[in-house]
């Protein structure tokens, strides 16, 4: 078997554990993503217990800061959401797991870090 300094693509069998290890973290940065929009919806709702003027006003700020950073994690789980079905497409495509800069092999372990990863560390690096 060819290592991957050589090869050009990962084998179907390869591709098809990078599609499981994806299914997985897609289903959970799913769940995720429902949370977090369920907590932006609930977060408006009256309490009975903020009787106090003061404790109400104490609150709401905190209130709209923690719905500011709530709103910017759900952005951020969406936008990982999508991240993950453009790897299952490259998957499907069978160009997953191949730099868009240099056309070499991503290594397994970046991969498996970083399952949407669509460059290599040398070009990643190369960016800066």
């Amino acid at each position: 078997m060819a290592d991957e300094k050589t090869k050009t693509r990962y084998s179907d069998e390869e591709l098809a554990e990078f599609k499981q290890l994806i299914l997985d973290k897609l289903d959970k940065a799913q769940k995720d993503y429902d949370i977090l929009k369920s907590a932006l919806s609930h977060s408006d709702g009256n309490d009975t217990l903020d009787t106090s003027p003061t404790f109400k006003v104490l609150e709401e700020g905190a209130m709209v800061l923690s719905r500011e950073e709530t709103g910017k994690l759900a952005q951020r789980q969406q936008k990982f959401i999508q991240h993950l079905k453009a790897a299952l497409i490259r998957i499907e495509n069978k160009t997953y797991g191949i730099c868009r800069e240099t056309g070499t092999l991503i290594a397994k372990e970046r991969l498996r870090a970083v399952p949407h990863a669509t460059l290599s560390i040398d070009a990643k690096n190369n960016q800066k």
